[in-house]
Order: structure tokens, then C-alpha cells, then sequence
């Protein structure tokens, strides 16, 4: 009789455990005029479909799956793709039965009938929603004709925001340890409450500042994948590079590196946040932070630490031969040699059989039954004598070239006039000899006009011109002091050459 019992003490534990699995989400939503629903979760910079309930009768909407959901922030999504609400789900409540109705006050209509914590999260939605709407009552009704008028709305907006800060201070300490306050603690700003007086009587805005950049990552956990499930994350993250961290390449890498070291390399944080990063930085329009993709590259996918990261491998060797391609390109890397030829000396090249060789054997052929020659009228790069290069390659025939060509030719003059010490050393892509000259002729152009005659240099490769104009400013040295710059920031960026110089 007791081996009975405890067998049937085992098959009850046995059936309860498997009953407790799963997710159960129950949603009754007066006058919803839905026929289906979407369940989507928040995952770093994307929201995703987890479930969809296709039968919604009397306003119920179930979602039911036999696997627990991840921690996460969940949305109950419309039949026309609108987010209803915002939910949170843990470890501890697969099991929702949510109420609402579908009207304006669908957030304070909104209740959980078995969870505290989700009913305390919908107070602090409903709390965050009220104060917006306060400040914009405000503002509508106040007009901003005077400075006093100024002053009050940044008095007012003040207030608001402090009674914002200590709302989510008492929640974070209130919900310490669960899933919901971690996620409030990545939304909240750790700001400095007695801030120091400067010098000059005003309050201390660098200590304000470092305290905000020391605490910034205060009790976020970088090893657990539901921290970047929720709409918050992905917002801190790019605050923290944008507008936090010192707006240097160098600097920048050295910030993703100390984040990265607090993930878990088999995680989904990880190769989130690898992707990001990398794809951030290679696409950048700031000049000069390719340096961080090269970083990435030499760093994470050089070293086997980007394997597994994307679904096609051949997207990690992609990568390395991009960040390959551009090292030598860098900000302060010594500019690659190019050994051209004149523009003037194109029917020379022309008599010696360069461009009558239909493959790249013949032109092989050619180049060295007239080496000598073709050695002697090489122009080459580095022996350019200037303070500072523009180094531009085009196109006569591209038609944004024809609008940055004499723009360029513009501002070269204006350098001229200031009696700059500036050369620029313009390389045409093509081979149309004649028609270079002519628009070298026309346009009255004074440069260094020169072309790959000898089909030598591959300058597509090695300076990456992918697309025309390209324009590269070296320094004397040849040292690649500014890149991919637009005609008419040359003479500005010149100018700021020249003034960094002399600080230094």
C-alpha cells in the first residue's frame, strides 16, 4: 500500500509539472472588432510574431503553446498590425488572464487578474502616458510669447521629469531582483541628485556627466538574453555611442570591446550586438570610423569569435576581405602608391599598344615590350611636393561628377587665392583619352591630370572607388588626413587641417 501511494504521488507531480508548462495567454477585450490577433515580442531592434490566435470570439483572444515563452516584453497586436498594449512575461506568469477594452482608455481599463507585478507595470504605463499628456495640456494651453512664458514650460517639464524619476526609482527598488525591474532599471537615467557647484556658481555639468556615464550600465545584465527584450535597450545602446562615449574611432572600440566582454560568446545578446556593431560601422557616414569596422574585424572575425554569428558563413570571410580592403584606407594611414600617367601623354600610350589590347594578357605583353618607356612617364603619388593633396578620382561622363568637378575646381581656386600651399592630383577612371583632355581643355582645369594609361594601378581596388567622385585630402607626408569628403567641404576641411595642426 505505501509503494501505491508514493506511485501515485509520483504520476500526480508527473501530471501537474507538465500542466504548469507552456504559456497560456488570455485576453478579454471588450468591443474588440478583431476577427484575429497577433502575440509579437520586442528582440533588440526588431519586434517579432510569436503566436497568433485566428478565432476571437465575444472579444476573447487566447495564445497557447506548449513551450514557455522567453522573458520578454509582449504586444497584443490588432488584425491591422496596431499594437492594443504592452505586457510583460517571466518565468512566473506563462499563465496571463488580461482585461481591457478597445477604446481610448484601453490602458486604464487595463488589468491582470493573477499577477501584482503586471498590474503594477500597467500603473507605470498608465502614470508615464498621464504626465505626457500633462506637459502637452500645458503646453497647448500656455502660449510662448515671453521668456517667462519659456521659463514656466521648462519649470513645468522639470517637475514632470522628476516626478517621472522618483515614480521608476520607488518601482526599480520595489521590483528589485525581477525580471520587470531589471527591465525599468535599463529605461531609468541614473542622474546625479546633489550636484556640486562649479566655479562659476552654476551647477557642475562635467561631474553630472561623468556620474551619468559611470553608473549608465548600473545593474544591467549583458549575460542574460532577456535584457535586450523590450523596446528600451536598443535605445541605451545607441545613446550611449551617439552621445556619451568620446566621439573618436579609437575610443568607440574600446567601449564596444568592454560591453562585448560582458556577454556570453554562446548567447543571442552576443551575436546581436556583434551584428550591430559591426553593421553600424561599416555603414557609418561619420569620416574616419571605418577604423571601428576594421577593429571588428581583426578583433571578433579574424579570431573565430564571429563564427556562428550569421546563418551564412560566408558572410564572416565577406567581412574580413571588406575591413581587408579599407585598413590600408584609413584615417592616418599612409596613402597607397599610384603610378599614372598624363593626360597629355595619352596618344603616346595610345601609339604603344595599351589601348588596342583586348585582354589582360595582351596588356601584360604590351606593358613590358615598353617598360622603359612607360617607367619614364609614370607620375606617381608620392612625389607630389604639397602641403596638402586633394586627391579626387572621376569620370567626365558621371553625372554627379559634372556637378562636383567644378564645385572642386571652385574651391581649389579659392585656396589658390588664400595661396594655400595645395595640389590636386586628379585621376580619371576611364580611358577615353581624348575626351578627357577636351573637358581638361573646356574647364580650364590646373591640376595634375593624370589616368591609369598603363593599366597598372586597379585605383577601384586599392582606393576603393566603388562609385564617382571620390575625393581623399593627404598631407604632406601623404598621410590620408580626411576621406570620401564632399567637393565643397574641401576647402573647410583644409582649413580645419590647418588649424589642428597649429594646436598641436
Amino acid at each position: 500500500m505505501k509503494k501505491l501511494y508514493f506511485a501515485l504521488a509520483f504520476c500526480f507531480a508527473t501530471l501537474f509539472s507538465v500542466a504548469q508548462s507552456g504559456y497560456e495567454i488570455t485576453i478579454n477585450l471588450k468591443n474588440c472588432p478583431d476577427t484575429l490577433a497577433y502575440l509579437t515580442y520586442y528582440q533588440f531592434d526588431k519586434t517579432l510574431l510569436k503566436d497568433t490566435c485566428k478565432s476571437i470570439k465575444n472579444g476573447k483572444i487566447v495564445f497557447k503553446g506548449k513551450k514557455k515563452l522567453d522573458k520578454g516584453i509582449y504586444s497584443l497586436v490588432s488584425q491591422g498590425k496596431a499594437i492594443y498594449f504592452d505586457f510583460f512575461v517571466d518565468d512566473n506568469n506563462q499563465k496571463l488572464e488580461l482585461s481591457s477594452e478597445a477604446s481610448a482608455n484601453i490602458g486604464k481599463e487595463l488589468t491582470a487578474a493573477n499577477s501584482k507585478e503586471e498590474n503594477d507595470f500597467f500603473k507605470y504605463v498608465q502614470f508615464m502616458n498621464d504626465q505626457n499628456k500633462a506637459f502637452m495640456d500645458y503646453k497647448s494651453q500656455n502660449k510662448l510669447l515671453t521668456k517667462k512664458d519659456s521659463l514656466a514650460l521648462n519649470k513645468k517639464q522639470q517637475e514632470l521629469e522628476k516626478a517621472i524619476q522618483q515614480y521608476e526609482e520607488k518601482f526599480i527598488t520595489d521590483h528589485q531582483g525581477t525580471f520587470i525591474g531589471n527591465v525599468m532599471n535599463i529605461k531609468a537615467e541614473k542622474l546625479l541628485k546633489d550636484v556640486p557647484k562649479a566655479s562659476n556658481g552654476r551647477p557642475d555639468s562635467i561631474q553630472q556627466f561623468k556620474y551619468y556615464k559611470k553608473h549608465y550600465w548600473d545593474s544591467i545584465d549583458f549575460g542574460d538574453d532577456a535584457t535586450m527584450r523590450n523596446p528600451f535597450f536598443k535605445n541605451k545602446i545607441n545613446r550611449y555611442f551617439e552621445s556619451i562615449v568620446v566621439k573618436h574611432p579609437d575610443s568607440v572600440s574600446v567601449e564596444i570591446d568592454k560591453i562585448m566582454s560582458r556577454t556570453n560568446p554562446k548567447s543571442l545578446m552576443y551575436k546581436l550586438l556583434l551584428a550591430h556593431f559591426t553593421y553600424t560601422y561599416e555603414t557609418s557616414k561619420m569620416m574616419g570610423f571605418d577604423k571601428v569596422f576594421v577593429h571588428m574585424s581583426d578583433a571578433y572575425f579574424k579570431t573565430g569569435k564571429a563564427d556562428g554569428i550569421y546563418e551564412d558563413p560566408d558572410i564572416v570571410q565577406k567581412i574580413i576581405k571588406r575591413a581587408d580592403k579599407l585598413k590600408p584606407l584609413l584615417v592616418g594611414a599612409k596613402a597607397p602608391e599610384l603610378f599614372m600617367i598624363k593626360a597629355e601623354d595619352f596618344s603616346k600610350m595610345k601609339a604603344l599598344g595599351f589601348e588596342d589590347a583586348k585582354n589582360s594578357e595582351e596588356m601584360t605583353n604590351v606593358f613590358y615590350k615598353n617598360v622603359d618607356q612607360v617607367q619614364k612617364m609614370f607620375v606617381k603619388l608620392s612625389d607630389v611636393k604639397a602641403e596638402y593633396t586633394i586627391l579626387v578620382f572621376w569620370d567626365v561622363d558621371c553625372s554627379h561628377c559634372q556637378k562636383e568637378i567644378p564645385i572642386l575646381l571652385e574651391q581649389y581656386n579659392e585656396l589658390m587665392k588664400e595661396k594655400k600651399d595645395v595640389k590636386v592630383f586628379s585621376v580619371y577612371m576611364q580611358h577615353e583619352g581624348d575626351k578627357y583632355l577636351k573637358y581638361i581643355a573646356d574647364h580650364n582645369i590646373p591640376w595634375i591630370n593624370v589616368y591609369d594609361g598603363a593599366h597598372y594601378n586597379n585605383a577601384i581596388e586599392k582606393y576603393d572607388v566603388y562609385s564617382t567622385p571620390v575625393i581623399y585630402i593627404l598631407d604632406k607626408n601623404k598621410i590620408i588626413s580626411a576621406k570620401r569628403i564632399d567637393a565643397d567641404q574641401v576647402k573647410m576641411v583644409i582649413h580645419a587641417l590647418e588649424n589642428d595642426n597649429k594646436k598641436a
